[in-house]
């Protein structure tokens, strides 16, 4: 079907968005809202399949590309385009979509439909902005992510709800003004909105150290790095379950994507100055983010800053400016979707039983719901990097890449520093689970909680599995993106990039300049395949 498959990229992007209109207007009834609303999801993920299975890994360049003049005279369009970083979390977003959407089946029972309409615009804006390759374009999207997490949080959140969601609001609004003020200066230089002349400017070093700090204040608060954090816990407390699940799992995401897509090698010059100075906060985020994980009596906090320490390591994969290291990062930002995504999950699962989440109210689980207890061991055990599991991929990556480094005068150092923080992941996740499924049953409100039954298992089992299948595969997900990293690290010069002599027009350069063999620099002589 042409119709489709010439515009698949919008048709992804709007699907969600076309059925949040029908939800919002038209089926008002809370059981025909969540069918509908699981429908449009799973159609998606069908949708975004055909990316997948049509997408040239050979090539780094943009692909399925979509253009259409919007505004000042074509300098500011609609352009859409698809990378192999792009399709990565583009398939995690959509795979999450219908499993999100069906954990929230007994969860929520006051305007479903209203509910299930944010879930899928929330959805419909995250996608856009892994496509946009106009910057306004982008902002819109950029911006557009904020409208439905701020109700979710608002109306379906816990007591602090309206605290929460306002601090959330703010945090990243404030970012993002700055960023904006940066693009309309790039605009003015550049001509024209589009990613690509933006990439073609030569900036002096005093104008990218300025427009990179503009930029990565606002990817900064939404990853978010220490210490601009403080959001975060409190967004994913209140959060109902599926909100948890979208942030942790998504959202979060979009600050390590903008840092990759954007700040990294629109400045090259600023990004080298400022990689020392970046990894170690990544660092202190990493031992911070445990350090408080580890003394937290609520088990939905605990995973809440569980992710601050994860997305720490994913921006001192970045910031290492290795291609192993910032393809790790990659990694990481689809294992930590999928290991803590589950988390949220079953930490909802069990909600849903006990309406709470103090660890000290919970002991010897395992008897009596022996399935829940499993399957919480295995995503505990992928979010601590077991080998054999999506986590430890990602965490060897970042470090070896850290280690190797040499860009960071103490990259050494900062890699054995980042290690401790692997450590203390098993520490806290397994004391956790410890005080949680361990021991004698000593609450009688934990006697006869029901186990797993097939709805919450068809949610939690798909993450499961692909947590097992990426951590025996990488090169699933490493021969899709390398040239993609390839060419986005090449303005930086790194070493095993695409060649740096071309400058920002290597990214749009066709396949067929990389000498031969050049896109296999990274994987295949770590022998990570």
């Amino acid at each position: 079907m042409p119709f489709i498959t010439d515009h698949i990229l919008s048709w992804v992007t709007f699907l969600p968005l076309a059925g949040a209109v029908l939800l919002w207007t038209v089926v008002r009834r809370e059981g025909p809202a969540r069918w509908l609303a699981l429908g449009v999801a799973l159609a998606d993920f069908v949708l975004s399949l055909h990316l997948w299975f049509h997408f040239d890994a050979a090539s780094g360049v943009d692909q399925f590309v979509e253009h259409a003049a919007w505004l000042a005279d074509g300098r500011i369009a609609y352009r859409m385009g698809m990378d192999g970083i792009s399709l990565m979390l583009v398939m995690l977003t959509t795979f999450l979509g219908p499993l999100v959407i069906l954990s929230t089946w007994r969860a929520i029972t006051e305007r479903v439909a209203e509910f299930m309409g944010f879930l899928l615009l929330l959805q419909a804006a995250m996608l856009g902005t892994f496509f946009a390759r106009d910057m306004l374009l982008f902002y819109v999207f950029w911006e557009a992510m904020l409208i439905p997490m701020y109700f979710i949080i608002g109306v379906w959140g816990g007591q602090r709800r309206l605290y929460a969601a306002v601090k959330f609001f703010i945090f990243t609004m404030v970012g993002s003004v700055f960023m904006l003020v940066g693009i309309l200066w790039l605009y003015f230089q550049a001509g024209s909105m589009d990613l690509a002349a933006f990439l073609s400017l030569h900036l002096p070093r005093a104008a990218q150290l300025w427009l990179f700090a503009a930029f990565f204040l606002a990817f900064a608060i939404k990853v978010p790095l220490w210490p601009l954090h403080t959001w975060l816990p409190d967004a994913h407390v209140e959060a109902p379950t599926a909100g948890s699940v979208i942030l942790a799992g998504v959202l979060l995401k979009m600050g390590t994507y903008g840092m990759l897509r954007f700040a990294m090698p629109l400045f090259p010059e600023a990004v080298t100055a400022f990689a020392p100075a970046v990894s170690v906060l990544a660092v202190i985020g990493i031992i911070y983010g445990a350090l408080v994980a580890l003394v937290q009596p609520d088990v939905k906090k605990l995973v809440a800053y569980s992710s601050v320490s994860h997305l720490g390591f994913a921006v001192l994969g970045l910031f290492s400016l290795t291609p192993l290291g910032v393809a790790g990062s990659l990694y990481q930002m689809l294992a930590h979707g999928l290991s803590t995504g589950a988390l949220f999950l079953l930490v909802g699962v069990i909600y849903e039983r006990r309406h709470t989440r103090e660890i000290a109210e919970f002991g010897g689980l395992a008897h009596g719901m022996p399935r829940y207890a499993t399957l919480f061991l295995v995503t505990t055990l992928a979010s601590i990097g077991l080998p054999g599991l999506a986590g430890f991929v990602a965490e060897f990556m970042i470090l070896f890449g850290t280690f190797n480094s040499g860009t960071l005068a103490h990259g050494r150092l900062l890699a054995v520093l980042a290690a401790t923080g692997v450590v203390l992941g098993a520490i806290y996740m397994l004391w956790m689970y410890q005080r949680v499924f361990l021991g004698r049953r000593d609450n009688p409100k934990n006697e006869g909680l029901a186990d797993l039954n097939g709805r919450e298992l068809v949610v939690i089992l798909p993450l499961v599995l692909f947590m097992f299948w990426l951590g025996v595969r990488p090169g699933l997900v490493l021969d899709r993106v390398e040239a993609s990293i390839a060419r986005v690290l090449a303005p930086l010069g790194v070493e095993g990039a695409a060649p740096a002599g071309h400058g920002h027009g290597a990214l749009e350069a066709p396949a067929a300049d990389l000498p031969a063999g050049q896109g296999q620099f990274v994987f295949r002589n770590a022998e990570m395949r």
